[in-house]
């Protein structure tokens, strides 16, 4: 056999990278771009990805400190702001060395900040703070009556850089009719008016939905990758270039008998006669165990469905009696094959009743990521 059986693969494109970034820019040209590489740049790899946007970014937003000392030990040097801020006040004199910048979400942290100013190891107005206001997603944050409070204490923390930064977050920007937003960003403004600063609202959602939330920093993360907030929206409608093909082979093509079952459970069973293929790609690779009868994979130029339990390390497709595909034969799970047919991760978020960002961010260390 001469054609190379590839297993789980994960095709990231550059240049896809490159032009969504732009795109950015051109929906929110007054603001700066902190470029999400959090999640290992959503499943498409923290360290290629940061170095491939560098030119473009302002700067990078991580969800760990870990993440932000990775990106410090690649060479980059532009901002990278925690998302979720620090976690312990020993964290505090390598954020300063470093250059890592902190959001502030709860009186614990401004105690640790406080605290540290007898230290000595950190030098005066050396740590850039942004105040995460809860404008409405009750998840962190400070709460509206507790922001200026917040803002007098760390305006007068000698290691704090002044002046303090304001940031939060939508929590229904897809919802366009509810009013939920316009009340979130009315609260934003209301507490950080008249106290400088800069300031960060807009996600992926707000940079698409909500211009008047741009501001001086938008944060691009499920969109960098080319992927849609929502999945009723392919990408491509937002002038947006899917980043990411997952793909494997074919590693068999088996004659298979109408009334056998497929498969742990005998789950699924053929109506017909038909030819089962088995693809090196499972649950193991972070691809979910339990999707809807009929999810599609493309091989060929041709949607054939998932049939059968997902395995740790394969799946089966019912490729028809006709099918004349072959092992080594491309499986693409999502993304675009070599001919141009798509198969978009949006379509097979909604099939499966999960989120985009679930599917990108789940992929597991097995899956070989290749870029081009």
């Amino acid at each position: 056999m001469s054609r190379k059986i590839r297993t789980a693969t994960a095709t990231v494109s550059l240049a896809a990278l490159r032009h969504n970034l732009q795109r950015v820019k051109q929906l929110a040209p007054g603001s700066k771009v902190l470029a999400i590489v959090k999640a290992n740049a959503y499943g498409h790899g923290m360290s290629a990805v940061a170095k491939v946007v560098e030119e473009l970014a302002d700067g990078y937003g991580v969800a760990r400190v870990s993440e932000a000392l990775a990106l410090r030990a690649q060479g980059i040097h532009k901002p990278i702001l925690l998302l979720e801020g620090f976690f312990n006040g020993d964290e505090l004199p390598m954020l300063a060395e470093k250059r890592i910048e902190t959001v502030i979400h709860s009186e614990y942290q401004l105690e640790a900040l406080e605290s540290a100013v007898s230290d000595g190891s950190i030098l005066d107005g050396k740590i850039k703070v942004w105040i995460k206001i809860d404008s409405g997603m009750h998840r962190l944050g400070v709460s509206l009556q507790q922001v200026e409070h917040i803002h007098q204490r760390l305006q007068t923390c000698p290691i704090v850089q002044q002046p303090i930064h304001f940031v939060s977050h939508f929590s229904r920007a897809e919802e366009l009719a509810c009013g939920y937003s316009e009340r979130q960003l009315a609260q934003f403004l209301q507490a950080a008016e008249g106290k400088g600063g800069e300031r960060s609202l807009a996600a992926s959602s707000g940079i698409l939905y909500w211009p008047d939330s741009h501001f001086d920093w938008v944060r691009p993360g499920i969109i960098l990758y080319g992927i849609s907030p929502d999945n009723d929206h392919l990408a491509t409608e937002y002038g947006l270039k899917p980043a990411m093909r997952l793909s494997s082979s074919l590693i068999a093509v088996r004659n298979h008998s109408a009334g056998e079952a497929v498969g742990y459970g005998g789950s699924w069973v053929s109506r017909t006669d038909t030819k089962i293929g088995v693809v090196a790609l499972g649950y193991g690779d972070g691809y979910p165990r339990d999707l809807p009868a009929g999810t599609p994979v493309l091989i060929n130029g041709r949607r054939v469905p998932i049939v059968g339990k997902v395995s740790m390390d394969m799946i089966t497709v019912d490729l028809g009696a006709e099918s004349t595909a072959q092992v080594g034969d491309d499986v693409i799970f999502w993304g675009e094959d070599s001919t141009g047919n798509r198969l978009p991760i949006e379509e097979i978020a909604k099939h499966i009743g999960v989120i985009s960002y679930e599917l990108v961010t789940k992929l597991t260390p097995r899956v070989i990521t290749e870029y081009n």
